[in-house]
């Protein structure tokens, strides 16, 4: 997209028509982001309205907005995915980030307990493994090859699915998506943005999602989890988060292949979903996993 396109697409929100001043590309794995002034515009990029619904994403962001996690909605299309916020003065997250800037895993947790404590309903209801059948449905119209031995790692996740069910958590709004690059870090408070994925789920979703994408330690395990719990984790607690480590990469395997099959040129998403899914199945082979999937089942 050129930069006359984008701003054609920010002339179409009424509160931005004649402005003139520069625009700043930011990230985005699948989208185009700009700011705009104090605004900060969002483009749906190519092929995500076939797994992407606009108008659950509109009411989860402005849900989390007024949870006070997220900010401001200014302008939404939920036909188009047009989204226009609030630009927020913070430091964007990366893995490198998360390590060097001090207490950075503390103030993820305490966004998260925020955001799952607030008492906000979102419309869509994340569910992992109804996703995964959602994903291989997508995939079964592209011209791309499962990682071998996919669909034998998704049988062996039926005892994930049993274990998870014997004592379910009361769900809660959830980003269900924590990329690193998905947190703005202002120092004394986090905040998270990007909800194309957000749903009602296990919280304890969000904390696994996170180490992963962050390629967290153990200290910073434990930091996020003492800044949610206000405390220690009980074992099932720490059981859910760890079980969700490989389940994350399990779905998000798939999506990597959707993003090769549509063409996105932002990585290399073959290897992308292949490391996933590596990473994925090593976790679900070690002891510690098993160790835990038996502390979840007791709960």
């Amino acid at each position: 997209m050129t930069m006359d396109e984008a701003r054609a697409a920010l002339s179409a929100i009424p509160m931005m028509a004649g402005f003139d001043g520069p625009l700043e590309r930011l990230g985005g794995l699948t989208n185009l982001v700009y700011r705009a002034g104090d605004i900060c515009l969002r483009i749906p990029g190519k092929g995500t309205e076939e797994y992407i619904n606009r108008a659950n994403e509109a009411v989860a962001a402005r849900e989390a907005a007024k949870a006070g996690v997220s900010p401001d909605v200014l302008h939404v299309d939920p036909a188009t995915g047009l989204l226009a916020t609030r630009f927020v003065a913070a430091e964007t997250m990366s893995p490198e980030k998360f390590k060097t800037r001090p207490g950075s895993p503390a103030r993820a947790g305490q966004a998260f307990r925020k955001l799952h404590s607030s008492g906000a309903v979102f419309p869509f209801r994340f569910e992992l493994f109804a996703m995964i059948d959602d994903y291989l449905k997508v995939l079964s119209t592209k011209d791309v090859a499962l990682p071998a031995g996919y669909h034998d790692v998704v049988r062996e996740a039926e005892s994930v699915r049993a274990a998870l069910a014997a004592h379910p958590i009361k769900l809660a709004a959830c980003h269900c998506d924590p990329l690193c690059e998905n947190f703005l870090d202002a120092g004394d408070r986090m905040w998270i943005v990007d909800w194309e994925y957000s749903g009602m789920n296990d919280p304890l979703w969000d904390l696994g999602d996170l180490s992963v994408e962050g390629k967290f330690d153990a200290a910073q395990d434990e930091e996020l989890m003492r800044a949610y719990f206000g405390g220690e984790a009980k074992p099932a607690e720490r059981g859910r988060i760890v079980i969700y480590k490989a389940m994350c990469d399990l779905l998000w395997t798939l999506w990597g292949l959707i993003q090769l099959a549509n063409n996105n040129p932002v990585d290399d998403f073959r290897a992308y979903a292949d490391d996933r899914f590596a990473r994925c199945k090593a976790l679900m082979e070690t002891e510690e996993f098993s160790n835990y999937l038996a502390a979840v089942r007791l709960g």
